[in-house]
């Protein structure tokens, strides 16, 4: 399996070939995922939702980020592996942008990180290319942004909000970020978007016309049941085998089925 790198990823948008990216936060998952020659890897902030049970991702830390970006390190078999930069670790100033970013690397082990913004963090995105740290941006929905949004709402349905997203992508580009997710816009500002811009968007919940796709692999898999999005697709159902699972290991070891003789050490 070869190592995928960001050559790898510009290249496929050189070639029209679609980039595949799951987001998860652990060991076991990265493995099963990265064997399965996937182009990359995402540790999203969104493990705040996902993993830590909180309401959003604004409580999620550096030192959050980090040790799960450690644990996907150790199971990934050759994906490009992208580091969500969480909530206030970049936005007020460059020197800690930098900083921060670094850390993500240098102890967590990612190839890259990623920030949700565009005009407003184009110095630090700039800042962070010239560290020689490879740098995606994130337009669209951005989930740190919620309190500002009103809640996860759809963007770009407006005027003003469609070109706001055409500058902002224009200016990460500039920074010299190698990709961009579009997050919750209509289809046809996202295919405005790619055609546009000379490195790959990343579509969720952006349509068909993205160089790429990314879902949260929990989504997908029916792992996390709390809230569906609609642009998930549900490959599985994967909660439902688990609570059959324990429902049956329950009612066997208070039956006494379990364990049994081969299961018994001697």
């Amino acid at each position: 399996m070869n190592k995928k790198t960001v050559m790898t990823i510009l290249e496929k948008k050189r070639k029209s070939e679609k980039i595949t990216m799951l987001t998860c936060y652990d060991y076991v998952m990265a493995k099963l995922i990265s064997y399965q020659d996937i182009d990359m890897l995402l540790v999203g902030d969104s493990l705040g939702n996902v993993k830590l049970g909180y309401e959003n991702t604004l409580a999620v830390t550096i030192d959050d980020m980090i040790y799960h970006t450690k644990s996907v390190k150790r199971g990934n078999a050759g994906s490009l592996l992208v580091t969500d930069m969480p909530f206030m670790s970049y936005e007020s100033n460059v020197e800690e942008a930098v900083k921060n970013a670094g850390r993500i690397i240098k102890e967590g082990g990612a190839e890259a990180v990623k920030v949700e913004g565009g005009v407003e963090i184009e110095k630090q995105v700039k800042a962070i290319v010239n560290a020689k740290i490879p740098v995606v941006g994130h337009l669209g929905l951005t989930p740190q942004s919620i309190n500002k949004f009103g809640g996860f709402k759809v963007q770009g349905r407006t005027q003003e909000s469609h070109d706001k997203i055409i500058s902002d992508a224009k200016a990460i580009e500039n920074a010299g970020a190698f990709a961009i997710t579009l997050e919750a816009i209509p289809e046809h500002l996202a295919k405005e978007v790619s055609e546009i811009l000379n490195i790959p968007t990343i579509g969720i919940g952006a349509g068909c016309y993205c160089d790429g796709q990314v879902l949260v692999v929990d989504d997908m898999i029916g792992m996390f049941d709390d809230f569906t999005p609609k642009f998930v697709k549900k490959y599985a159902n994967v909660s439902q085998i688990i609570k059959t699972a324990v429902k049956e290991y329950i009612e066997e070891v208070k039956e006494g089925k379990f364990p049994k003789e081969e299961n018994t050490y001697k």
